[in-house]
């Protein structure tokens, strides 16, 4: 049998992590699920056999994407609420589907429901797929019975996250391809355009501008040593990737990311508008705070907003105000805190907490649409510095001979 590392939350809600040997990662997830774990990531561990094997079977499947997740919560709300079975949905929709890989998943959660499990822990032999937040509320809508509407909550969850991707997307298209350009073009300027400058001005045999100098210097080194700087930028990356994926990196990342310039504030707006809407869906359906919080902090996005979630958790189970330990998470506004206080004496927590999340989508839509406006200044700035280096270190040896030939 494989071995499987996994990330997992156990019945008090903490973290815990570890291997796990089976023939497979539904299986892992079955083992932990009797151990009363909730599989958070299953992965074949490090140095498995079967590892390569593993690595070249899943090339040519197709990706379960997030958009494939909102359609069957959409079709399974609306199968359920005509009074389908969950059987007969989930049939209907693997013969239905195009997705190969999505609809080898459908057959083994139906495989699993035969076999007498409940929907739930069928949906957590796939960790890979569906979110600890997607089968917190699938359980909770077990337990009460409103299975169906928990489908619809979760659509329009999803709905909301796949928005927030696009706007996101869509606002960075602009900045990200005008950087890229820059770069290009000051690699080909570097690297063709000076070098056929500087045989012309070796020539002239007088002493050049300071500004010529350091652009033909510069343009030497990059001539001379293109492939060295191009493995340490590609060696970088690689570091930089492998020191996000440590527990340490990502919080740093995430904390810094917070406090960047301009993005920054979008970026802890969006985290903070999705932690509210999951929060209050979380409690409209019945699962208690403690374990709301607990699965929210999933869903957030962001480790350091998540560790403050966490925190949250761990006060409000000895015994605190949800409003107490918000004010103690230092992550929200003045009037966030308000909306919370008002909610908790008001016994309508979940509904200010959707106004919470509608306010910062607000906000976030706001910023998505001017931060083009915010970015062009400093994307002008930087191009108008750069151009007129090039054309004071390329021209200035001409216009001193000139000068020299009127003389």
């Amino acid at each position: 049998m494989a071995s499987f590392a996994y990330r997992g939350r156990n019945p008090g809600g903490a973290l815990v992590t570890g291997t796990q040997e089976g023939a497979s990662a539904a299986a892992v997830a079955d083992t932990l699920a009797g151990r009363g774990i909730v599989p958070i990531e299953i992965t074949p561990a490090a140095g498995a056999g079967s590892g390569l094997g593993a690595w070249f079977s899943t090339l040519g499947e197709e990706r379960i994407r997030a958009v494939d997740i909102m359609l069957f919560s959409r079709q399974m709300h609306t199968l359920l609420r005509a009074g389908v079975p969950i059987m007969r949905a989930l049939a209907g929709m693997q013969e239905s589907t195009q997705h190969r890989t999505f609809g080898r998943v459908l057959q083994e959660i139906r495989e699993s429901l035969d076999g007498g499990r409940e929907l739930s822990a069928s949906l957590g032999r796939h960790p890979a797929v569906f979110t600890p937040f997607y089968l917190s509320m699938i359980r909770v809508g077990e337990m009460t019975g409103r299975l169906e509407e928990v489908f619809m909550r979760l659509f329009h969850h999803l709905e909301f996250e796949k928005f927030m991707r696009e706007q996101v997307r869509s606002a960075v298209r602009y900045p990200v391809i005008v950087v890229v350009v820059m770069a290009v073009a000051l690699v080909i300027i570097n690297l063709f355009v000076i070098p056929s400058f500087a045989k012309v001005y070796k020539g002239f045999n007088v002493e050049l501008p300071a500004m010529t100098r350091f652009l033909m210097g510069f343009s030497d080194f990059m001539v001379s040593y293109w492939p060295l700087m191009l493995a340490l930028l590609v060696g970088a990356a690689f570091a930089f990737r492998g020191w996000l994926r440590t527990a340490t990196g990502r919080l740093a990342w995430d904390r810094f990311i917070l406090r960047f310039p301009i993005a920054g504030k979008i970026v802890r707006k969006a985290t903070l508008s999705r932690f509210a809407r999951s929060l209050a869906l979380a409690m409209k359906s019945g699962v208690p705070v403690v374990q709301a919080l607990t699965v929210t902090a999933e869903t957030v996005g962001n480790t350091y907003i998540a560790s403050r979630v966490e925190r949250m958790r761990e006060g409000v189970e000895r015994g605190e105000s949800v409003l107490r330990t918000a004010i103690a998470a230092g992550v929200f506004t003045p009037v966030v805190l308000q909306m919370v206080a008002v909610g908790e004496e008001s016994g309508a927590l979940d509904e200010l907490l959707l106004e919470i999340a509608d306010m910062y989508q607000r906000e976030v839509e706001y910023e998505l649409k001017t931060l083009s406006s915010q970015i062009e200044p400093i994307l002008i700035i930087l191009l108008g510095m750069m151009v007129l280096v090039l054309a004071l270190g390329v021209f200035l040896p001409v216009w001193d001979l000139g000068k020299n030939v009127l003389k």
